[in-house]
């Protein structure tokens, strides 16, 4: 899902008891440092193709978290990245967590 998607599909009944729905409310957003605009990569890393790059002032999901390339940003040096869509990863460097570790479970 994309941030845009993911407030979109929050509270809506899928028919099946709200089992769509409590899965959306179960991943949590965190947000981007201010005043980044980050770029969105097709894997976890900086070799990996851009994809696209987030505005100022979102909140990404994280679905699952996993290691790639050592990054230097605002919340300090990690080689832990975040997936925030199918096959967009975030440099866990510009994202507000309040952890230096992992917060959501490994990918793969």
């Amino acid at each position: 899902m994309s941030v845009e998607r993911v407030q979109e599909t929050e509270g809506i009944d899928d028919g099946q008891d709200g089992v769509a729905t409590q899965a959306a409310a179960a991943v949590r957003t965190y947000a981007v440092a201010p005043g980044v605009r980050l770029n969105v990569r097709s894997g976890p890393g900086t070799g990996y193709n851009l994809v696209r790059v987030l505005p100022e002032g979102v909140r990404v999901p994280i679905y699952c978290q996993t290691p790639g390339t050592t990054v230097s940003g605002t919340y300090g040096t990690t080689n832990i990245w975040d997936l925030i869509d199918n096959g967009e990863y975030v440099s866990d460097a510009y994202v507000h967590t309040g952890a230096d570790g992992y917060v959501a479970a490994r990918c793969g």
